[in-house]
């Protein structure tokens, strides 16, 4: 597999340090409110990596951290008169259900910052001994970014540019501009922790470093996150790793693009802010899944409310091929018909189509170009007209929903509305059966209001929603 390294700005081949096994981290969320369209694109991106690298045989460690100490934690929960904790909390719950809700599967490990802090100490008093680090009179701990020089090294940028966007702010009593906090001092009203600097608590940045080496190691094999973390976050942890460890920190980066919304940039100031919750009550968490793979990681994709709907239409698409498709698996003869060898090495075509596009940097917008092709080919070959043997129909369904999920899709399952229906089915076959046209047809009438296709074959018939 090719994968595009931020590091090296190239396509690579994907080498894990142990054959056959994967390590990846990808950074979690901050958890003081709901997390927004753009959060949703490297969970679901991210998501499919790792399905696909398990498709192909790997075994892989996942791990996504919840930031639960921050700035932002802080302000939110003074605002609700509260305390960090209880708005972590919530929010870890509230993530894990839109998580849920997007077919996002469980990280192995899911681990929480504050439960990681001593690692913090130690690996900030190891940068302090060797000289990457040194502590301010008001009790933060900086990183000397001078020290490192190699810094920058992610982000492409020469260390003069990035001195001339910098700056101190009032407070702060680094060296640098450039320098960041490993640790703060403790303020009054905050949540602080003992240290050999006095109390206080760990820098954004240590944290995930400490994470990473806790349960994957001190190297890595690919580390995941949003474009927008490329710098600072992202080269800082790679700054205080390596000095601290000694080694490469992590092999691949990985970094999706941004989103916009109606063309240009979300934020709350322009009104275009959405969250996953806010979407999903409207459409479904389904469509957002979709389109957040529907194009290449690293191209920017944009949102708005017709696109969402393009997205709900397409995967109705392929929930009637796989409809039509377990209807004839219901119905088929056993065993094979002549002429399906053909069919059946037609299907596989578009399997290696899939897997060629995914081998490519995880090409998810020609995987499903891919996906839609056989759903095409299904629906040409494998037809009632002509009923296909259980053998074909049989492979047809289990590469159609392996393929589906490997990109996370079509996991939506029968619900109370779709039961109704069906006894709806069952009441007007019973009417017809008993010569009852007008309450047949009623019934029908009263399917047709719920947008339900009704086609009478000589198997059964078959329903979809329009």
């Amino acid at each position: 597999m090719q994968i595009y390294n931020t590091l090296t700005r190239k396509k690579e081949e994907f080498v894990p340090i142990v054959p056959g096994e994967a390590k990846i981290y990808a950074c979690g969320p901050t958890v003081y409110n709901y997390i927004h369209i753009g959060n949703a694109r490297p969970i679901c991106v991210f998501d499919v990596l790792r399905r696909y690298l398990e498709y192909r045989g790997k075994t892989s460690k996942t791990v996504q951290n919840f930031t639960d100490i921050d700035d932002k934690i802080i302000r939110k929960a003074n605002e609700e008169n509260s305390d960090y904790l209880t708005v972590s909390q919530r929010y870890i719950e509230e993530y894990k259900s839109d998580a849920k809700g997007l077919n996002v599967r469980p990280a192995d490990v899911h681990p929480l910052a504050t439960e990681n802090i001593d690692g913090m100490i130690d690996m900030i008093s190891a940068l302090v001994d060797k000289g990457y680090a040194y502590p301010a009179e008001n009790g933060d701990v900086y990183f000397s970014t001078l020290k490192d020089k190699e810094y920058g090294k992610l982000s492409h940028q020469p260390i003069d540019d990035l001195k001339s966007g910098a700056r101190i702010a009032v407070g702060e009593e680094k060296k640098n501009p450039l320098d960041f906090a490993l640790w703060k001092g403790a303020k009054p009203g905050e949540p602080s922790w003992i240290s050999p600097w006095g109390k206080g608590r760990p820098g954004w940045h240590i944290e995930c470093s400490t994470m990473v080496k806790r349960y994957l190691g001190k190297t890595i094999d690919i580390h995941c996150g949003g474009q927008d973390l490329i710098f600072p976050h992202h080269e800082n942890e790679i700054a205080q790793s390596e000095c601290a460890n000694g080694v490469p920190f992590a092999h691949y980066w990985m970094h999706n693009g941004y989103i916009n919304v109606d063309n240009k940039k979300m934020s709350k100031s322009l009104g275009n802010f959405f969250t996953v919750r806010d979407v999903a009550e409207k459409y479904g968490y389904e469509p957002i899944r979709f389109l957040m793979i529907s194009a290449h990681y690293r191209t920017p994709i944009n949102y708005s409310a017709e696109i969402i709907g393009q997205c709900k239409a397409s995967l109705e698409r392929l929930y009637n091929c796989r409809g039509n498709l377990e209807f004839l698996c219901a119905h088929a003869p056993e065993g094979a018909k002549d002429g399906e060898r053909e069919i059946r090495r037609s299907l596989e075509s578009h399997q290696d189509k899939f897997i060629e596009a995914m081998e490519d940097d995880l090409n998810t917008a020609d995987a499903l170009s891919a996906l839609f092709d056989l759903a095409k080919d299904i629906n040409t070959k494998l037809s009632i007209s002509s009923p296909p043997s259980k053998d074909i129909c049989t492979f047809a369904l289990n590469l159609f929903n392996e393929l589906a999920g490997v990109l996370g899709l079509l996991y939506r399952g029968k619900n109370d509305a779709d039961e109704e229906i069906e006894k709806l089915i069952e009441e007007r076959a019973q009417a017809r059966a008993a010569k009852d046209w007008a309450k047949a047809d009623k019934i029908r009438d009263e399917l047709k209001a719920r947008r339900v296709v009704l086609e009478d074959t000589p198997q059964g018939v078959k329903w979809r929603v329009e």
